[in-house]
């Protein structure tokens, strides 16, 4: 009964800033839970106007509102009156003229009680736009930050994954607890070369022999 009212509403959302209703236009990955439905729909809506560069880009401006202390500590706070977030919202995204695509998000998600889940939205949104454009998100987790030469080595290596016209869109993060070695995570494939797992494997091959 919730995933099909979720559903609905974001079918409305959808078609809510376009006349006549349309069929939902899908993106070209699924990002599942509900911030992939409020994602999709809002791909559908923006690309349905030929604006999913702007909102894109409008995003980025409602990513930094909701990390404001000042607008956070209203917007996200569960015991604030549901009208006095929107209205708080609604002020912050006048002041940064966004597109009235980008605003119906907003007036969804407040509607329905779930502007905790605008980052993750957010989020969702740029996974689809990087698939949009060609672009396979690739994460690497390192012991330590990698130096020019094998982060050039390690993209030249990532590259056989890619289909043609793929590019890679490379996210590098630091995790001194793996040790050492790296784990890869790209598209849908994931290979742990920690050495923290090395060592895990051996212990327990050790227990058990």
């Amino acid at each position: 009964m919730a995933a099909h009212m979720l559903g609905q509403q974001a079918r409305h959302f959808s078609t809510s800033v376009i006349r006549p209703v349309a069929k939902l236009i899908k993106p070209p990955i699924q990002v599942y839970g509900v911030e992939g439905r409020y994602a999709t729909a809002l791909f559908s809506a923006a690309s349905k106007q030929s604006k999913l560069d702007q909102v894109e880009q409008e995003l980025g401006k409602v990513s930094a509102l909701i990390k404001d202390p000042k607008i956070s500590s209203i917007v996200m706070n569960p015991h604030v009156k549901r009208s006095i977030k929107q209205k708080t919202f609604h002020d912050a995204l006048a002041k940064a003229k966004v597109s009235p695509i980008t605003v119906n998000l907003i007036n969804v998600l407040a509607d329905n009680g779930r502007l905790t889940l605008t980052g993750d939205v957010i989020t969702a949104f740029g996974k689809m736009m990087s698939a949009h454009r060609g672009e396979v998100i690739c994460s690497v987790i390192t012991a330590q930050p990698l130096d020019e030469a094998n982060l050039s080595d390690l993209k030249t290596a990532l590259k056989g994954f890619l289909q043609k016209g793929e590019t890679i869109k490379l996210e590098t993060k630091s995790d001194a607890s793996i040790l050492g070695g790296m784990i890869v995570s790209i598209g849908d494939k994931y290979v742990d070369m920690s050495t923290k797992t090395k060592i895990q494997k051996l212990t327990k091959l050790i227990r058990e022999t």
